[in-house]
């Protein structure tokens, strides 16, 4: 089927030619899309930066959000018209102003395909819109990605921060009272960290303290997020449940099998493990 391009849906009043292209992908620390999912003011800041050039001089931002799981694919959002620039670099230099009467309807619903090469970000429009196709239009705004299920979590400490600092209710009504054994795995090592939740804590409140504090008040991973930095951490810890069971679950069963998967991943010789 002949993909439908992008240009079919723009205002007949919008010259792409007035148009800068923003492109946002991770920074290290979020992904542009969780910030467009849920935090308006936030997003608006990350089209109002401004790096060591003047890359938005022109009269409007066309916003893109990278999907985190396919590079390819961007999140629509919004127009923003730029009413005012001032030169200081590394700064909010932009003050905005989004056109909601430019394309509203479809801001947090309309995906856009577009693979973009290079490191350059900011584009002009009319140069990229030829590559630029619908790849679909959700019927309801994108509110984040959906609680895949206890037995296919697999994400980064990234991905666990965004979802906690949003209090996303699926995550956290499916978490909240359950206790279990869980894995931390290095990417770039291999090295494991293996963990548990009991008692009063269920595994929500477990690994917010993750989000909160990166290494959870584990010795090993202290060690290691003072040796790599913070960055290296949320890029490259990723968490996955071993077992999970319900509160009423007794301690001792969840430490003993805390214990064997310890034993099984070698996470006290090869990883991150103390005890």
């Amino acid at each position: 089927m002949q993909p439908i391009a992008l240009e079919a849906l723009l205002p007949a009043d919008l010259d792409p030619t007035t148009c800068k292209l923003h492109c946002a992908v991770f920074n290290g620390e979020e992904y542009p899309i969780d910030v467009l999912a849920s935090d308006p003011l936030g997003w608006q800041g990350w089209n109002s930066w401004r790096a060591d050039k003047d890359d938005f001089n022109r009269q409007f931002i066309f916003s893109l959000a990278q999907d985190r799981h396919d590079a390819t694919l961007w999140l629509f959002g919004g127009i923003w018209e730029v009413i005012e620039r001032r030169p200081q670099p590394h700064a909010h230099s932009y003050d905005l102003v989004h056109r909601d009467d430019l394309m509203g309807p479809f801001v947090r619903r309309l995906y856009v395909r577009l693979s973009v090469t290079g490191r350059q970000r900011r584009r002009n429009m009319e140069s990229c819109l030829g590559q630029m196709t619908v790849s679909s239009i959700l019927e309801e705004e994108f509110v984040g990605d959906p609680f895949p299920g206890h037995d296919r979590i697999n994400h980064s400490l990234a991905d666990l921060t965004a979802i906690v600092s949003q209090q996303r209710s699926d995550w956290r009504i499916a978490l909240e009272y359950m206790k279990g054994v869980y894995v931390i795995h290095d990417q770039t090592t291999g090295a494991r960290y293996v963990g548990s939740a009991y008692g009063d804590t269920g595994i929500w409140q477990r690994w917010s303290t993750y989000a909160q504090t990166l290494h959870g008040n584990n010795v090993g991973l202290r060690e290691l997020l003072e040796e790599k930095g913070a960055d290296y951490f949320r890029a490259n810890m990723r968490f996955a449940l071993l077992e999970f069971w319900s509160m009423r679950t007794d301690d001792s069963h969840v430490l003993e099998r805390e214990s064997y998967w310890k034993d099984v991943l070698h996470a006290r010789s090869l990883g991150h493990n103390k005890n």
